[in-house]
């Protein structure tokens, strides 16, 4: 399955800076967005946040299944994001070189990079049963939106 093109994007970002434009607490804002997201976006299994704590990424706000609540850096997908801080997109995650399967559902993921002030702090994950799922055009989208919770938080 590929993205769907019709997706409003646009309205989807400003729905997010309006939500997040009351506090600045990256805990509240990440919860929010989370559940903004997985209301909103077509076919998508889970999306949350992982933090970067003491050398490692622990999960934070999420929507979808339990998931793994520690990955080293540099492992899976959302830890080369860390590292390499770009956006991964990944249309098969079990071709994915160390993929971690949180969710053995999910086929496809978006991994985007929350850097802050010139440091990475953790990444934003979104994940799809569908193989394919995600787009180039939805992994910029989904910066964007990761670009709007880095802006609304200290």
């Amino acid at each position: 399955m590929t993205s769907d093109t019709s997706f409003n994007w646009a309205r989807l970002t400003r729905q997010a800076e309006g939500l997040l434009s009351v506090y600045r607490h990256r805990n509240s804002n990440a919860a929010n967005l989370s559940a903004l997201m997985f209301s909103e976006i077509p076919d998508i299994s889970w999306v949350g946040f992982y933090f970067l704590e003491n050398n490692s990424l622990w999960v934070g706000p999420f929507q979808g299944k339990p998931a793994c609540t520690n990955i080293e850096l540099g492992k899976g997908v959302c830890g080369t994001a860390m590292v390499s801080k770009e956006t991964i997109r990944v249309d098969d995650v079990n071709t994915f070189d160390g993929h971690i399967a949180c969710d053995a559902a999910a086929n496809s993921e978006v991994v985007v990079p929350l850097i802050k002030n010139g440091e990475v702090i953790g990444v934003l994950d979104i994940d799809s049963a569908s193989l394919g799922r995600f787009s180039e055009a939805d992994a910029q989208a989904l910066t964007a939106l990761a670009q709007v919770y880095i802006d609304s938080i200290d």
